[in-house]
Protein backbone atom coordinates (compact mmCIF):
# COMPACT_ATOMS: atom_id res chain seq x y z
CA UNK A 1 0.00 0.00 0.00
CA UNK A 2 1.29 3.46 -0.91
CA UNK A 3 1.28 5.75 2.14
CA UNK A 4 0.86 8.74 -0.17
CA UNK A 5 -2.66 7.49 -0.96
CA UNK A 6 -3.55 7.58 2.74
CA UNK A 7 -1.56 10.74 3.48
CA UNK A 8 -1.43 12.95 0.35
CA UNK A 9 1.10 15.31 1.95
CA UNK A 10 3.72 12.65 1.16
CA UNK A 11 2.93 13.17 -2.52
CA UNK A 12 3.31 16.95 -2.76
CA UNK A 13 5.82 17.69 0.00
CA UNK A 14 8.88 16.05 -1.68
CA UNK A 15 8.26 18.26 -4.74
CA UNK A 16 7.67 21.43 -2.73
CA UNK A 17 9.32 24.57 -4.13
CA UNK A 18 10.11 28.14 -3.05
CA UNK A 19 7.45 29.35 -5.45
CA UNK A 20 4.90 27.14 -3.68
CA UNK A 21 5.98 28.56 -0.31
CA UNK A 22 5.50 32.17 -1.42
CA UNK A 23 1.89 31.47 -2.37
CA UNK A 24 1.24 29.34 0.70
CA UNK A 25 2.81 31.90 3.05
CA UNK A 26 0.58 34.72 1.84
CA UNK A 27 -2.52 32.50 1.84
CA UNK A 28 -1.73 31.02 5.28
CA UNK A 29 -1.38 34.45 6.89
CA UNK A 30 -4.58 35.66 5.22
CA UNK A 31 -6.63 32.64 6.30
CA UNK A 32 -5.09 32.73 9.79
CA UNK A 33 -6.16 36.30 10.44
CA UNK A 34 -9.64 35.45 9.11
CA UNK A 35 -9.88 32.36 11.27
CA UNK A 36 -9.14 34.13 14.55
CA UNK A 37 -12.30 36.30 14.71
CA UNK A 38 -14.41 33.74 12.84
CA UNK A 39 -13.33 30.98 15.21
CA UNK A 40 -14.39 33.00 18.25
CA UNK A 41 -17.68 33.93 16.56
CA UNK A 42 -18.51 30.33 15.66
CA UNK A 43 -17.55 29.15 19.14
CA UNK A 44 -20.09 31.59 20.51
CA UNK A 45 -22.66 30.44 17.94
CA UNK A 46 -22.15 26.82 19.03
CA UNK A 47 -23.01 27.77 22.61
CA UNK A 48 -19.41 27.50 23.78
CA UNK A 49 -16.94 30.05 25.18
CA UNK A 50 -15.23 31.79 22.21
CA UNK A 51 -11.85 30.21 23.07
CA UNK A 52 -13.13 26.83 21.83
CA UNK A 53 -13.51 28.31 18.36
CA UNK A 54 -9.78 29.05 18.38
CA UNK A 55 -9.00 25.57 19.71
CA UNK A 56 -10.97 24.18 16.76
CA UNK A 57 -8.68 26.03 14.36
CA UNK A 58 -5.52 24.17 15.37
CA UNK A 59 -5.46 20.35 15.24
CA UNK A 60 -8.32 19.87 12.70
CA UNK A 61 -6.70 22.31 10.27
CA UNK A 62 -3.30 20.70 10.76
CA UNK A 63 -4.54 17.13 10.30
CA UNK A 64 -6.49 18.00 7.16
CA UNK A 65 -3.26 19.37 5.64
CA UNK A 66 -1.78 15.86 6.04
CA UNK A 67 -4.77 13.73 5.02
CA UNK A 68 -6.85 15.93 2.70
CA UNK A 69 -6.86 15.42 -1.06
CA UNK A 70 -7.75 19.09 -1.70
CA UNK A 71 -4.84 21.50 -1.49
CA UNK A 72 -6.89 24.66 -1.01
CA UNK A 73 -9.71 23.53 1.31
CA UNK A 74 -9.53 25.27 4.69
CA UNK A 75 -10.98 23.25 7.57
CA UNK A 76 -12.16 24.65 10.86
CA UNK A 77 -15.28 25.89 12.66
CA UNK A 78 -18.15 26.97 10.37
CA UNK A 79 -21.57 28.52 10.95
CA UNK A 80 -23.80 25.62 9.91
CA UNK A 81 -22.07 22.93 11.95
CA UNK A 82 -21.83 25.31 14.92
CA UNK A 83 -25.59 25.82 14.82
CA UNK A 84 -26.11 22.06 14.63
CA UNK A 85 -24.01 21.67 17.77
CA UNK A 86 -26.03 24.36 19.55
CA UNK A 87 -29.36 22.83 18.50
CA UNK A 88 -28.38 19.22 19.16
CA UNK A 89 -26.35 19.38 22.36
CA UNK A 90 -28.56 22.17 23.73
CA UNK A 91 -31.38 19.64 24.11
CA UNK A 92 -29.43 17.82 26.83
CA UNK A 93 -27.28 20.46 28.56
CA UNK A 94 -27.22 24.19 29.28
CA UNK A 95 -25.02 26.14 26.87
CA UNK A 96 -21.59 27.05 28.20
CA UNK A 97 -21.63 24.49 31.00
CA UNK A 98 -19.03 21.75 31.47
CA UNK A 99 -21.59 19.13 30.43
CA UNK A 100 -22.40 21.06 27.24
CA UNK A 101 -18.72 21.51 26.37
CA UNK A 102 -17.98 17.84 27.02
CA UNK A 103 -20.86 16.66 24.83
CA UNK A 104 -19.95 19.07 22.02
CA UNK A 105 -16.36 17.80 21.93
CA UNK A 106 -17.53 14.17 22.14
CA UNK A 107 -19.84 14.84 19.19
CA UNK A 108 -16.76 15.70 17.13
CA UNK A 109 -15.15 12.40 18.13
CA UNK A 110 -18.21 10.30 17.23
CA UNK A 111 -18.81 12.14 13.93
CA UNK A 112 -15.14 11.63 13.05
CA UNK A 113 -15.30 7.91 13.82
CA UNK A 114 -18.37 7.57 11.58
CA UNK A 115 -16.58 9.35 8.72
CA UNK A 116 -13.44 7.23 9.04
CA UNK A 117 -15.58 4.08 9.06
CA UNK A 118 -17.39 5.21 5.91
CA UNK A 119 -14.03 5.89 4.30
CA UNK A 120 -12.66 2.45 5.17
CA UNK A 121 -15.65 0.80 3.50
CA UNK A 122 -15.42 3.17 0.50
CA UNK A 123 -18.91 4.56 1.05
CA UNK A 124 -18.25 8.07 -0.19
CA UNK A 125 -20.69 7.46 -3.04
CA UNK A 126 -23.59 7.65 -0.55
CA UNK A 127 -23.38 11.42 -0.84
CA UNK A 128 -24.98 11.08 -4.28
CA UNK A 129 -28.28 10.12 -2.65
CA UNK A 130 -28.82 13.66 -1.36
CA UNK A 131 -30.14 15.79 -4.20
CA UNK A 132 -28.83 19.29 -4.84
CA UNK A 133 -32.27 20.97 -4.40
CA UNK A 134 -32.58 19.39 -0.95
CA UNK A 135 -29.09 20.55 0.07
CA UNK A 136 -29.78 24.03 -1.29
CA UNK A 137 -33.11 24.32 0.53
CA UNK A 138 -31.66 23.12 3.82
CA UNK A 139 -28.58 25.36 3.63
CA UNK A 140 -30.64 28.46 2.79
CA UNK A 141 -33.02 27.84 5.67
CA UNK A 142 -30.13 27.20 8.05
CA UNK A 143 -28.59 30.52 6.97
CA UNK A 144 -31.80 32.33 8.00
CA UNK A 145 -31.87 30.55 11.35
CA UNK A 146 -28.17 31.28 11.97
CA UNK A 147 -28.65 34.95 11.14
CA UNK A 148 -31.76 35.31 13.31
CA UNK A 149 -30.09 33.48 16.18
CA UNK A 150 -27.67 36.42 16.43
CA UNK A 151 -30.44 38.93 17.21
CA UNK A 152 -29.78 38.54 20.93
CA UNK A 153 -26.22 39.78 20.46
CA UNK A 154 -27.06 42.43 17.86
CA UNK A 155 -29.87 43.89 19.95
CA UNK A 156 -28.26 43.30 23.32
CA UNK A 157 -31.34 41.56 24.71
CA UNK A 158 -32.10 38.20 26.26
CA UNK A 159 -33.76 35.77 23.82
CA UNK A 160 -34.24 32.11 24.75
CA UNK A 161 -32.33 29.71 22.53
CA UNK A 162 -34.45 28.37 19.63
CA UNK A 163 -33.89 26.96 16.16
CA UNK A 164 -37.31 27.64 14.68
CA UNK A 165 -37.87 31.04 13.10
CA UNK A 166 -41.35 31.54 14.55
CA UNK A 167 -40.00 31.04 18.08
CA UNK A 168 -37.13 33.45 17.46
CA UNK A 169 -39.48 36.13 16.12
CA UNK A 170 -41.94 35.77 19.00
CA UNK A 171 -39.19 35.94 21.66
CA UNK A 172 -37.44 38.85 19.92
CA UNK A 173 -40.70 40.80 19.67
CA UNK A 174 -41.42 40.22 23.36
CA UNK A 175 -38.02 41.62 24.40
CA UNK A 176 -37.29 44.18 21.71
CA UNK A 177 -38.15 47.10 24.03
CA UNK A 178 -34.98 46.23 25.99
CA UNK A 179 -32.78 46.87 22.91
CA UNK A 180 -29.39 48.42 23.67
CA UNK A 181 -29.00 50.90 20.83
CA UNK A 182 -25.24 51.26 21.26
CA UNK A 183 -24.92 47.49 20.84
CA UNK A 184 -27.23 47.60 17.83
CA UNK A 185 -25.19 50.39 16.23
CA UNK A 186 -21.95 48.43 16.77
CA UNK A 187 -23.46 45.31 15.20
CA UNK A 188 -24.94 47.05 12.16
CA UNK A 189 -21.79 49.08 11.51
CA UNK A 190 -19.80 45.85 11.81
CA UNK A 191 -21.93 44.10 9.16
CA UNK A 192 -21.71 47.06 6.78
CA UNK A 193 -17.93 47.40 7.20
CA UNK A 194 -17.31 43.68 6.67
CA UNK A 195 -19.39 43.65 3.47
CA UNK A 196 -17.73 46.85 2.22
CA UNK A 197 -14.20 45.57 2.86
CA UNK A 198 -15.10 42.26 1.24
CA UNK A 199 -16.30 44.07 -1.90
CA UNK A 200 -13.07 46.04 -2.08
CA UNK A 201 -10.94 42.92 -1.82
CA UNK A 202 -11.95 39.47 -0.66
CA UNK A 203 -8.51 38.57 0.65
CA UNK A 204 -8.47 41.47 3.12
CA UNK A 205 -9.10 40.21 6.70
CA UNK A 206 -12.38 42.11 7.05
CA UNK A 207 -13.38 40.27 10.23
CA UNK A 208 -10.11 40.98 12.02
CA UNK A 209 -10.08 44.63 10.92
CA UNK A 210 -13.59 45.18 12.27
CA UNK A 211 -12.83 43.27 15.48
CA UNK A 212 -9.72 45.33 16.22
CA UNK A 213 -11.48 48.63 15.43
CA UNK A 214 -14.55 47.69 17.46
CA UNK A 215 -12.48 46.49 20.42
CA UNK A 216 -10.53 49.75 20.42
CA UNK A 217 -13.74 51.84 20.31
CA UNK A 218 -15.32 49.92 23.21
CA UNK A 219 -12.11 50.17 25.26
CA UNK A 220 -11.53 53.87 24.63
CA UNK A 221 -15.19 54.82 25.06
CA UNK A 222 -15.75 52.55 28.07
CA UNK A 223 -18.86 51.31 26.26
CA UNK A 224 -18.98 48.17 28.37
CA UNK A 225 -20.26 50.46 31.15
CA UNK A 226 -23.26 51.31 28.94
CA UNK A 227 -24.48 47.74 28.64
CA UNK A 228 -22.36 46.59 25.67
CA UNK A 229 -21.68 42.90 26.23
CA UNK A 230 -17.99 42.05 25.79
CA UNK A 231 -16.05 38.79 25.58
CA UNK A 232 -13.84 39.56 28.64
CA UNK A 233 -11.18 37.04 29.65
CA UNK A 234 -10.02 34.60 26.99
CA UNK A 235 -7.64 31.97 28.44
CA UNK A 236 -4.08 32.21 27.18
CA UNK A 237 -2.26 29.05 26.09
CA UNK A 238 -2.78 25.96 23.97
CA UNK A 239 -5.53 23.40 24.55
CA UNK A 240 -4.51 20.52 26.77
CA UNK A 241 -4.72 16.90 25.63
CA UNK A 242 -7.75 15.24 27.17
CA UNK A 243 -10.01 12.27 26.52
CA UNK A 244 -13.68 13.09 25.87
CA UNK A 245 -15.68 11.52 28.69
CA UNK A 246 -19.17 10.24 28.01
CA UNK A 247 -21.44 7.53 29.33
CA UNK A 248 -23.16 5.11 26.96
CA UNK A 249 -26.44 6.92 27.67
CA UNK A 250 -24.93 10.24 26.57
CA UNK A 251 -23.42 8.65 23.47
CA UNK A 252 -26.88 7.37 22.55
CA UNK A 253 -28.28 10.87 22.97
CA UNK A 254 -25.76 12.64 20.72
CA UNK A 255 -25.30 9.88 18.12
CA UNK A 256 -28.08 11.21 15.83
CA UNK A 257 -26.45 14.66 16.03
CA UNK A 258 -23.04 13.20 15.22
CA UNK A 259 -24.48 11.35 12.23
CA UNK A 260 -26.16 14.54 11.00
CA UNK A 261 -22.92 16.50 11.33
CA UNK A 262 -21.07 13.68 9.58
CA UNK A 263 -23.39 13.98 6.57
CA UNK A 264 -23.62 17.78 6.45
CA UNK A 265 -19.90 18.37 6.95
CA UNK A 266 -19.04 15.89 4.21
CA UNK A 267 -21.52 17.44 1.78
CA UNK A 268 -20.29 20.95 2.50
CA UNK A 269 -16.59 20.09 2.31
CA UNK A 270 -16.80 17.92 -0.80
CA UNK A 271 -18.80 20.55 -2.67
CA UNK A 272 -16.19 23.20 -1.84
CA UNK A 273 -13.27 20.87 -2.65
CA UNK A 274 -14.76 19.91 -6.02
CA UNK A 275 -15.29 23.58 -6.87
CA UNK A 276 -11.67 24.38 -6.05
CA UNK A 277 -10.44 21.30 -7.91
CA UNK A 278 -12.05 22.55 -11.12
CA UNK A 279 -9.73 25.57 -10.98
CA UNK A 280 -6.60 23.44 -10.64
CA UNK A 281 -5.43 20.58 -12.82
CA UNK A 282 -2.56 19.34 -10.62
CA UNK A 283 -4.55 17.04 -8.33
CA UNK A 284 -7.82 15.15 -7.97
CA UNK A 285 -10.25 15.26 -5.05
CA UNK A 286 -11.25 11.80 -3.85
CA UNK A 287 -14.51 11.47 -1.92
CA UNK A 288 -13.35 8.57 0.25
CA UNK A 289 -10.07 10.31 1.04
CA UNK A 290 -12.03 13.40 2.04
CA UNK A 291 -14.09 11.27 4.41
CA UNK A 292 -10.88 10.00 5.97
CA UNK A 293 -9.35 13.48 6.22
CA UNK A 294 -12.46 15.07 7.73
CA UNK A 295 -12.86 12.17 10.12
CA UNK A 296 -9.24 12.30 11.27
CA UNK A 297 -9.46 16.07 11.75
CA UNK A 298 -12.53 15.65 13.97
CA UNK A 299 -11.05 12.78 15.96
CA UNK A 300 -7.70 14.51 16.49
CA UNK A 301 -9.40 17.79 17.31
CA UNK A 302 -11.62 16.14 19.93
CA UNK A 303 -8.53 15.16 21.94
CA UNK A 304 -7.52 18.83 22.00
CA UNK A 305 -10.89 20.37 22.94
CA UNK A 306 -12.17 21.11 19.45
CA UNK A 307 -15.86 20.92 18.61
CA UNK A 308 -16.96 19.55 15.17
CA UNK A 309 -15.30 21.19 12.18
CA UNK A 310 -15.54 21.04 8.41
CA UNK A 311 -14.47 22.87 5.26
CA UNK A 312 -15.24 26.59 5.20
CA UNK A 313 -16.48 28.11 1.95
CA UNK A 314 -15.31 31.66 2.68
CA UNK A 315 -11.89 30.76 4.08
CA UNK A 316 -11.28 28.18 1.33
CA UNK A 317 -12.18 30.71 -1.36
CA UNK A 318 -9.87 33.30 0.20
CA UNK A 319 -7.15 30.68 0.61
CA UNK A 320 -7.33 29.92 -3.10
CA UNK A 321 -7.48 33.56 -4.19
CA UNK A 322 -4.53 34.46 -1.93
CA UNK A 323 -2.36 31.99 -3.84
CA UNK A 324 -2.43 28.74 -1.83
CA UNK A 325 -0.62 25.95 -3.67
CA UNK A 326 -0.66 23.14 -1.10
CA UNK A 327 -1.77 22.19 2.39
CA UNK A 328 1.23 24.14 3.72
CA UNK A 329 -1.02 27.22 3.76
CA UNK A 330 -3.22 25.47 6.35
CA UNK A 331 -0.17 24.59 8.43
CA UNK A 332 0.94 28.24 8.40
CA UNK A 333 -2.57 29.40 9.33
CA UNK A 334 -2.45 26.99 12.27
CA UNK A 335 0.84 28.50 13.41
CA UNK A 336 -0.74 31.95 13.43
CA UNK A 337 -3.65 30.73 15.58
CA UNK A 338 -1.16 29.11 17.99
CA UNK A 339 0.80 32.38 18.28
CA UNK A 340 -2.45 34.23 18.98
CA UNK A 341 -3.39 31.78 21.73
CA UNK A 342 0.06 32.03 23.32
CA UNK A 343 0.47 35.81 23.29
CA UNK A 344 -2.49 37.85 22.07
CA UNK A 345 -5.72 36.66 23.70
CA UNK A 346 -5.74 39.61 26.21
CA UNK A 347 -6.17 41.93 23.19
CA UNK A 348 -9.73 40.64 22.76
CA UNK A 349 -10.92 41.40 26.33
CA UNK A 350 -13.06 44.36 25.20
CA UNK A 351 -14.28 42.65 22.02
CA UNK A 352 -18.06 43.27 21.82
CA UNK A 353 -20.12 40.14 21.17
CA UNK A 354 -22.19 42.19 18.72
CA UNK A 355 -19.18 42.21 16.37
CA UNK A 356 -18.87 38.44 16.58
CA UNK A 357 -22.55 38.33 15.61
CA UNK A 358 -21.74 40.67 12.71
CA UNK A 359 -19.10 38.25 11.46
CA UNK A 360 -21.59 35.39 11.55
CA UNK A 361 -24.37 37.35 9.80
CA UNK A 362 -21.99 38.57 7.08
CA UNK A 363 -20.72 35.01 6.57
CA UNK A 364 -24.15 33.37 6.17
CA UNK A 365 -25.58 35.92 3.75
CA UNK A 366 -23.87 34.05 0.92
CA UNK A 367 -25.46 30.76 2.00
CA UNK A 368 -28.95 31.87 0.92
CA UNK A 369 -29.12 30.29 -2.53
CA UNK A 370 -32.03 32.21 -4.04
CA UNK A 371 -30.54 31.90 -7.54
CA UNK A 372 -30.96 28.14 -7.44
CA UNK A 373 -34.62 28.52 -6.46
CA UNK A 374 -35.26 30.91 -9.37
CA UNK A 375 -33.43 28.59 -11.76
CA UNK A 376 -35.46 25.54 -10.69
CA UNK A 377 -38.72 27.51 -10.93
CA UNK A 378 -37.96 28.06 -14.60
CA UNK A 379 -36.48 24.64 -15.42
CA UNK A 380 -37.84 21.97 -13.05
CA UNK A 381 -40.91 22.66 -10.90
CA UNK A 382 -40.66 19.27 -9.22
CA UNK A 383 -37.16 20.04 -7.92
CA UNK A 384 -38.30 23.55 -7.01
CA UNK A 385 -41.06 22.11 -4.81
CA UNK A 386 -38.53 19.76 -3.20
CA UNK A 387 -36.23 22.70 -2.44
CA UNK A 388 -39.06 24.79 -0.98
CA UNK A 389 -40.40 21.91 1.12
CA UNK A 390 -36.98 21.35 2.68
CA UNK A 391 -36.54 25.10 3.16
CA UNK A 392 -39.89 25.64 4.90
CA UNK A 393 -39.66 22.52 7.07
CA UNK A 394 -36.15 23.45 8.24
CA UNK A 395 -37.29 27.01 9.01
CA UNK A 396 -40.39 26.04 10.95
CA UNK A 397 -39.52 22.68 12.51
CA UNK A 398 -35.80 23.05 13.16
CA UNK A 399 -32.39 22.13 11.80
CA UNK A 400 -32.31 18.42 12.63
CA UNK A 401 -35.87 17.88 11.40
CA UNK A 402 -34.85 19.69 8.22
CA UNK A 403 -31.88 17.34 7.73
CA UNK A 404 -34.06 14.26 8.27
CA UNK A 405 -36.69 15.65 5.91
CA UNK A 406 -34.05 16.37 3.30
CA UNK A 407 -32.74 12.82 3.43
CA UNK A 408 -36.27 11.37 3.20
CA UNK A 409 -37.20 13.68 0.31
CA UNK A 410 -34.00 12.79 -1.57
CA UNK A 411 -34.64 9.07 -1.20
CA UNK A 412 -38.35 9.46 -2.04
CA UNK A 413 -37.49 11.47 -5.15
CA UNK A 414 -34.94 8.86 -6.20
CA UNK A 415 -37.44 6.04 -5.73
CA UNK A 416 -40.19 7.91 -7.57
CA UNK A 417 -38.02 8.72 -10.57
CA UNK A 418 -36.61 5.21 -10.64
CA UNK A 419 -40.05 3.59 -10.39
CA UNK A 420 -41.51 5.64 -13.27
CA UNK A 421 -38.74 6.08 -15.84
CA UNK A 422 -39.13 7.70 -19.22
CA UNK A 423 -40.81 5.59 -21.90
CA UNK A 424 -40.87 6.76 -25.51
CA UNK A 425 -42.95 5.60 -28.46
CA UNK A 426 -40.61 5.67 -31.44
CA UNK A 427 -41.13 6.46 -35.09
CA UNK A 428 -38.77 6.39 -38.06
CA UNK A 429 -37.35 9.68 -39.32
CA UNK A 430 -38.11 9.98 -43.06
CA UNK A 431 -35.36 8.71 -45.39
CA UNK A 432 -33.14 7.59 -42.49
CA UNK A 433 -32.46 4.53 -40.37
CA UNK A 434 -33.03 6.47 -37.17
CA UNK A 435 -35.97 6.11 -34.77
CA UNK A 436 -36.93 8.90 -32.39
CA UNK A 437 -39.62 9.87 -29.88
CA UNK A 438 -42.79 10.72 -31.81
CA UNK A 439 -43.79 13.40 -29.30
CA UNK A 440 -40.56 15.30 -30.03
CA UNK A 441 -40.29 14.54 -33.74
CA UNK A 442 -43.68 15.21 -35.31
CA UNK A 443 -42.65 13.91 -38.74
CA UNK A 444 -41.48 10.55 -37.42
CA UNK A 445 -43.27 7.72 -39.25
CA UNK A 446 -45.29 5.21 -37.25
CA UNK A 447 -46.49 1.82 -38.50
CA UNK A 448 -50.13 0.77 -38.05
CA UNK A 449 -49.18 -2.81 -37.24
CA UNK A 450 -46.10 -2.08 -35.13
CA UNK A 451 -45.51 -0.46 -31.72
CA UNK A 452 -41.90 0.54 -31.10
CA UNK A 453 -40.99 1.43 -27.49
CA UNK A 454 -37.83 2.62 -25.76
CA UNK A 455 -37.58 2.01 -22.01
CA UNK A 456 -34.97 4.38 -20.52
CA UNK A 457 -33.92 2.53 -17.37
CA UNK A 458 -32.87 -0.83 -16.02
CA UNK A 459 -35.80 -3.22 -15.63
CA UNK A 460 -35.95 -4.19 -11.95
CA UNK A 461 -38.39 -4.75 -9.10
CA UNK A 462 -38.86 -1.01 -8.55
CA UNK A 463 -40.27 -0.27 -12.01
CA UNK A 464 -41.32 -3.69 -13.33
CA UNK A 465 -45.03 -3.11 -12.66
CA UNK A 466 -44.86 0.33 -14.33
CA UNK A 467 -43.23 -1.34 -17.36
CA UNK A 468 -45.95 -3.99 -17.60
CA UNK A 469 -48.79 -1.48 -17.27
CA UNK A 470 -47.26 0.85 -19.84
CA UNK A 471 -46.66 -1.82 -22.48
CA UNK A 472 -50.10 -3.34 -22.03
CA UNK A 473 -51.87 0.04 -22.17
CA UNK A 474 -50.00 1.24 -25.27
CA UNK A 475 -50.57 -2.06 -27.06
CA UNK A 476 -54.30 -1.95 -26.34
CA UNK A 477 -54.47 1.71 -27.43
CA UNK A 478 -52.81 0.76 -30.70
CA UNK A 479 -55.88 -1.24 -31.71
CA UNK A 480 -56.67 -4.46 -33.53
CA UNK A 481 -54.14 -3.83 -36.33
CA UNK A 482 -51.20 -4.30 -33.98
CA UNK A 483 -49.06 -7.32 -34.85
CA UNK A 484 -45.60 -6.51 -33.47
CA UNK A 485 -44.26 -4.81 -30.31
CA UNK A 486 -40.57 -3.97 -30.59
CA UNK A 487 -38.72 -2.95 -27.41
CA UNK A 488 -35.61 -0.85 -27.99
CA UNK A 489 -33.31 -1.97 -25.15
CA UNK A 490 -30.42 0.43 -25.83
CA UNK A 491 -31.11 2.16 -22.48
CA UNK A 492 -31.86 -0.99 -20.49
CA UNK A 493 -28.59 -1.61 -18.62
CA UNK A 494 -29.73 -4.47 -16.38
CA UNK A 495 -32.62 -6.77 -15.55
CA UNK A 496 -33.23 -8.52 -12.23
CA UNK A 497 -35.39 -11.58 -11.52
CA UNK A 498 -38.53 -9.48 -10.95
CA UNK A 499 -37.94 -7.67 -14.22
CA UNK A 500 -37.50 -11.00 -16.02
CA UNK A 501 -40.69 -12.36 -14.45
CA UNK A 502 -42.64 -9.28 -15.49
CA UNK A 503 -41.24 -9.45 -19.03
CA UNK A 504 -42.48 -13.04 -19.22
CA UNK A 505 -45.96 -11.84 -18.26
CA UNK A 506 -45.86 -9.11 -20.93
CA UNK A 507 -44.81 -11.58 -23.63
CA UNK A 508 -47.59 -13.97 -22.61
CA UNK A 509 -50.17 -11.15 -22.61
CA UNK A 510 -49.17 -10.08 -26.12
CA UNK A 511 -49.27 -13.66 -27.40
CA UNK A 512 -52.88 -14.00 -26.27
CA UNK A 513 -53.67 -10.99 -28.49
CA UNK A 514 -51.77 -12.46 -31.42
CA UNK A 515 -48.96 -9.93 -31.11
CA UNK A 516 -45.28 -10.83 -31.53
CA UNK A 517 -42.86 -9.36 -28.96
CA UNK A 518 -39.37 -8.50 -30.14
CA UNK A 519 -36.28 -6.83 -28.65
CA UNK A 520 -33.60 -4.72 -30.30
CA UNK A 521 -30.20 -3.38 -29.22
CA UNK A 522 -29.99 -5.81 -26.29
CA UNK A 523 -26.69 -5.42 -24.41
CA UNK A 524 -24.68 -8.35 -23.04
CA UNK A 525 -25.80 -8.47 -19.38
CA UNK A 526 -29.48 -8.30 -20.37
CA UNK A 527 -28.96 -10.96 -23.05
CA UNK A 528 -27.37 -13.19 -20.39
CA UNK A 529 -30.44 -12.75 -18.17
CA UNK A 530 -32.72 -13.65 -21.08
CA UNK A 531 -30.77 -16.86 -21.61
CA UNK A 532 -30.50 -17.81 -17.93
CA UNK A 533 -34.23 -17.32 -17.25
CA UNK A 534 -35.49 -19.10 -20.38
CA UNK A 535 -36.92 -15.88 -21.82
CA UNK A 536 -34.78 -16.23 -24.92
CA UNK A 537 -36.60 -19.42 -25.83
CA UNK A 538 -40.00 -17.89 -25.01
CA UNK A 539 -39.40 -14.79 -27.13
CA UNK A 540 -37.52 -16.67 -29.83
CA UNK A 541 -34.01 -15.99 -31.05
CA UNK A 542 -35.44 -14.75 -34.38
CA UNK A 543 -37.11 -11.94 -32.44
CA UNK A 544 -33.87 -10.57 -30.96
CA UNK A 545 -32.38 -7.96 -33.32
CA UNK A 546 -29.25 -5.83 -33.47
CA UNK A 547 -31.25 -2.62 -33.85
CA UNK A 548 -34.75 -1.32 -34.51
CA UNK A 549 -34.09 -0.73 -38.20
CA UNK A 550 -33.15 -4.38 -38.68
CA UNK A 551 -36.24 -5.50 -36.76
CA UNK A 552 -38.54 -3.37 -38.96
CA UNK A 553 -37.05 -4.79 -42.15
CA UNK A 554 -37.26 -8.34 -40.82
CA UNK A 555 -40.99 -8.06 -39.99
CA UNK A 556 -41.70 -6.14 -43.18
CA UNK A 557 -40.22 -9.03 -45.14
CA UNK A 558 -42.19 -11.59 -43.11
CA UNK A 559 -45.42 -9.64 -43.67
CA UNK A 560 -44.81 -9.49 -47.42
CA UNK A 561 -44.07 -13.23 -47.56
CA UNK A 562 -47.23 -14.01 -45.62
CA UNK A 563 -49.35 -11.90 -47.97
CA UNK A 564 -48.04 -13.56 -51.16
CA UNK A 565 -50.48 -16.12 -52.70
CA UNK A 566 -49.33 -19.70 -52.38
CA UNK A 567 -48.37 -21.39 -55.67
CA UNK A 568 -51.12 -23.54 -57.22
CA UNK A 569 -50.47 -27.09 -58.39
CA UNK A 570 -50.41 -27.67 -62.23
CA UNK A 571 -53.46 -29.28 -63.83
CA UNK A 572 -53.10 -32.99 -64.67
Amino acid sequence: MQFSKIMPILEWLPRYTKSDFRGDFQAGLTVGVMLIPQGMAYGLLAGLPPIYGLYSGIVPLLLYAFFGSSRQLSVGPVALVSLLVLAGVGRFAETGTEAFISMAIATALIAGLIQVTLSIFRLGFLINFLSHPVISGFTSAAAFIIGLSQLKFLLGIEIPRANRVQDIFVDAAANIHHTNFITLAIGLIGIVLILMIRRIRKTLPSGLIVVLLGTAVVWLGHLDQYGVDIVKDIPRGLPAFSLPKLTMEEIGKIFPLALTICIISFIESLAIAKTLESRHKSYRVDANQELLALGMSKIGGAFFQAFPTTGSFTRSAVNDEAGARTGMSSILATVLVIITLLFFTPVFYYLPKALLASIIVAAVIGLVDYKEALHLWKTDRRDFLTLMATFLITLTLGIQTGVATGVILSIALLIYRSSKPHVAVLGRLPDTRYFRNVTRFEHAIQYPDKLILRFDAQLYFGNAEFFRETVEKLSIDKGEELRYVILDCASVSDMDSTGAHTLREVVSFLKTRGVVFAMASVIGPVRDTLGNTGLLDLIGKDNIHLNVYEAINYYKKKTEEASMPSPTAPAP
